[in-house]
C-alpha cells in the first residue's frame, strides 16, 4: 500500500491553510486536482493511487494530490462569474506560491510540473498550464468541462472570467504568446461517451477544446473512449492507469 506524506500549507491569498498529500520518492512530479470540491485524500479514497502503485514504487511517478477551492469559486452559485473567477485567482495564488515551491523543494530542486485533474479537476489541470505553461508544460485532462460560462454562470464577464476560460481566451490568442504554448505545451484530453459525460457537458467541451488546440498548432491528444464509460471514479482510474505511463 502506498502511504502518503501530508502538508498543511497556509495561503496569505486564502487566508486559511490547505492540504497537500504527496505519494512516491521519485520520479516525474504529477499535480493532481480532485473532482469537484474534492479534497487532497480523494485520490487515494478513489483507488486512484492503488491503481497507479507501480508507478509511484517504482519510482517513475511522484503524486501530489491539493485540496480544491471550489466550493468558494466555481461553485458558489450566489456569486456572478466574475467573483467567482477572482475568488479562484486566490486558489492560484496559494497552488504557485505555496504549493509549486514545496513540490520544488520535496523533488530536490526547481523542475516542471505536469497537471492532471478528473471532472472540475481537469479543468484545473488544464486552465493552470494554459496560464502558466511555464510551470507546468503537461496537463492531463479527465472528463473536463474547459467553459466556466456554461456553469450556470451569471453576471457579466470581467477579465479573471476570460482569462481563465481556455475556450474564450485561447481562441483569441496569437503572437508572441501562441508561439511560445506551441514549444512548451502539450495536453492530453480523455473522456467517456457513456454516462453523464453528455448532461455534465465534459464529452462535447472536451471536443471543442480538443479542436480549438489543434487549430492553434499546440500539441494536443484527444482520446474518447466508449459508450459504456461514464462520468465517474472507476473510468478514470483506468485512464490513468492506462495513460500515466507513458509521461513517466
Amino acid at each position: 500500500m502506498v502511504s502518503g506524506r501530508h502538508a498543511e500549507l497556509y495561503s496569505p491569498a486564502i487566508g486559511a491553510p490547505g492540504n497537500v498529500v504527496a505519494y512516491g520518492h521519485w520520479g516525474r512530479p504529477f499535480l493532481a486536482f480532485p473532482a469537484e470540491r474534492g479534497n487532497a485524500w480523494e485520490y487515494a479514497d478513489r483507488g486512484v493511487i492503488g491503481a497507479l502503485a507501480g508507478l509511484i514504487d517504482g519510482g517513475r511517478a511522484k503524486l501530489y494530490c491539493v485540496d480544491s477551492f471550489d466550493g468558494a469559486s466555481w461553485s458558489n452559485s450566489s456569486l456572478p462569474l466574475e467573483e467567482r473567477a477572482r475568488a479562484h485567482e486566490r486558489y492560484e495564488s496559494w497552488i504557485l506560491d505555496q504549493v509549486v515551491p514545496w513540490i520544488h523543494a520535496d523533488c530536490g530542486g526547481p523542475q516542471d510540473i505536469a497537471t492532471l485533474g478528473v471532472s472540475l479537476g481537469a479543468f484545473h489541470a488544464v486552465n493552470f498550464a494554459l496560464r502558466r505553461a511555464d510551470a507546468f508544460p503537461l496537463a492531463l485532462g479527465l472528463s473536463g468541462n474547459y467553459d466556466p460560462a456554461s456553469w450556470d454562470g451569471w453576471g457579466e464577464r470581467g477579465e479573471a472570467a476570460y482569462f481563465n476560460n481556455p475556450l474564450d481566451s485561447l481562441a483569441h490568442a496569437g503572437g508572441d504568446h501562441l508561439d511560445w504554448l506551441r514549444s512548451r505545451l502539450s495536453v492530453l484530453l480523455v473522456c467517456g461517451q457513456g454516462m453523464w459525460e453528455d448532461t455534465t457537458g465534459s464529452l462535447e467541451s472536451t471536443k471543442r477544446l480538443a479542436g480549438l488546440l489543434a487549430e492553434k498548432g499546440i500539441r494536443c491528444e484527444l482520446d474518447l473512449w466508449g459508450h459504456d464509460v461514464p462520468h465517474d471514479w472507476p473510468s478514470w482510474r483506468a485512464q490513468l492507469a492506462h495513460h500515466l505511463k507513458r509521461f513517466c
